[in-house]
């Protein structure tokens, strides 16, 4: 935690990126193995780093409708918690599948949410978690777009027992902001710290660090 506000650096494809984030205060890393996203670290390549990896932070896979065969999988590799991007179509039986294998204190449920959409109320049960990241058609987040942040705090309000998490497009110049018309206490940054997709920036870790002590 960095003031009262948690930290997860997402998109880790690097050891120096991963040792740096947790010296500033991060409580979760996230690695994407999903091989559309431009940060995606394989399997394999994920084994290769962890032996490395610092021992304080949550290891998290980001993952997006992962089949039941994968998600035992990518569980085999150690991973603290598992963060599941999904279409709001996707049918709940396959949401309370996913709860059951990784059980929902690990599990952290991301739809994908339309402008104007509603919050597909029935996956509450499945995860303690949710995260609420921004809108794009193509995708399913990393866009570096912001997003709705008052939207956000009304989701909170209306689930206060769960713990929710604020994505897109967050950067050491607008996290102040974010977290002032958001409420938010938990927040995830990926492309608002980087160099490049996948490489961190340590100046930008650092400046955001420095605007969560605030």
């Amino acid at each position: 935690m960095i003031g009262n506000t948690h930290l997860k650096v997402c998109g880790i494809t690097r050891l120096e990126d991963a040792r740096r984030a947790a010296e500033l205060g991060a409580d979760f890393l996230g690695f994407i193995l999903y091989s559309k996203s431009p940060r995606y670290i394989s399997a394999e390549d994920y084994k290769a780093l962890a032996p490395g990896l610092p021992s304080g932070p949550k290891r998290v896979a980001v993952l997006v409708e992962p089949s039941s065969e994968m998600l035992l999988a990518v569980r085999a590799l150690g991973f603290d918690r598992f963060q599941i991007h999904a279409r709001l179509e996707v049918d709940v039986s396959t949401v309370a599948e996913w709860s059951a294998s990784v059980g929902p204190g690990a599990l952290c449920l991301v739809p994908k949410l339309p402008p104007g959409g509603g919050f597909p109320d029935h996956w509450i049960e499945y995860a303690n978690s949710f995260l609420v990241d921004t809108y794009h058609a193509e995708g399913f987040g990393g866009s570096g777009r912001t997003g709705d942040w008052t939207g956000f705090a009304r989701l909170a309000s209306a689930h206060p027992t769960k713990t929710w998490i604020l994505a897109g497009g967050l950067s050491p110049e607008n996290v102040r902001e974010a977290r002032a018309q958001s409420g938010a206490r938990f927040v995830d940054v990926n492309s608002g710290v980087e160099l490049s997709p996948g490489v961190k920036d340590a100046a930008k870790l650092a400046a955001l660090a420095a605007a969560l002590q605030d």
